[in-house]
């Protein structure tokens, strides 16, 4: 029998073998990093749990390195903890769907929204949380001021609180995510170095993720527990200052009767109350000086 017909149109018959990454032509920048698809899949999936855990250890490590004369709670330090984790979890799948929209490497396009949200984002909550701290001072929402719960502790106190917050982390990805339409920002995606996918999905989800989520946690926690420089805490802050200040005593000179001098003990407040004031005159009164004898040149008068 002769030889086969070449193939049609002078192909070289690469539609029926296509290549295998690696061969052929050469691998470029694109083609390095991990697939769409992969930070959800097991190994990606396991990064993430594991990551979530070692991260929110750090806020328990921060509780027992509060002052214990300031320390929370367990169920206040819950609370409190509870809200971050869920607007940091919002957070994080926002960034695991926005890294899977485009045909770029997914690793370095959640990488490049995660140093952003530690970054800029940062700066955003921060100035998110003392807007709405300011519009409830002056609103005078107890139940919405960040670490107040109530006594007793009301749930729907924490759901308020919780609201908020995630309104606060919705406007920073808002503004994040404007950030990312920069064209410069895709450049940045293909500076990859890394052409192991297990690695840079390691590096990317865990690693990098680790350190940067220890600090934002720490600082996080801070704007969000229970402030001490609320109004009512600032009355009573005045209050145990002036209470201190009245045990503050001096002292002033009045003539007696027999045109001696005797020293007056009276108290340093000058709100003295009238019943305290009678009381206190009527117990000076009460007191006979002591005569003392007076010597002109020598000789007794």
């Amino acid at each position: 029998m002769g030889a086969p017909p070449p193939p049609p149109n002078g192909s070289l018959g690469l539609t029926d073998s296509p290549l295998r990454p690696g061969e052929g032509a050469a691998a470029g920048p694109g083609d390095r990093g991990c697939e769409n698809g992969a930070l959800m899949d097991s190994f990606g999936i396991f990064l993430q749990g594991l990551l979530g855990v070692v991260a929110f250890s750090t806020l328990m490590l921060k509780r027992f390195r509060e002052p214990k004369h300031e320390r929370r709670p367990w169920r206040i330090w819950f609370l409190d903890t509870s809200k971050q984790a869920i607007g940091m979890l919002f957070i994080h799948f926002a960034n695991v769907y926005l890294s899977d929209l485009t045909e770029e490497d997914p690793c370095s396009l959640y990488l490049i929204n995660f140093l952003l949200d530690a970054t800029l984002g940062m700066l955003l909550i921060y100035i998110g949380i003392r807007a709405v701290s300011s519009i409830v001072e002056w609103q005078q929402w107890e139940s919405l001021r960040f670490g107040e719960y109530g006594d007793p502790v009301q749930c729907g106190a924490w759901v308020g609180q919780c609201a908020l917050y995630i309104m606060i982390m919705t406007f920073e990805k808002t503004i994040i995510i404007i950030v990312l339409l920069i064209p410069q920002w895709k450049e940045v995606a293909l500076l990859n170095p890394i052409e192991n996918p297990q690695l840079e999905l390691a590096i990317v989800m865990l690693i990098v993720p680790f350190f940067v989520n220890a600090l934002m946690f720490w600082v996080v926690d801070n704007f969000l527990m229970k402030k001490g420089k609320t109004k009512a805490k600032l009355e009573e802050k005045e209050a145990g200052q002036d209470s201190r200040n009245g045990s503050k005593v001096r002292y002033r000179r009045a003539a007696s009767h027999e045109e001696s001098e005797s020293e007056i003990l009276i108290s340093a407040d000058d709100e003295m109350e009238e019943s305290d004031a009678e009381e206190d005159l009527r117990r000076l009164t009460n007191l006979k000086p002591i005569k003392k004898k007076k010597h002109r040149f020598g000789l007794p008068v």
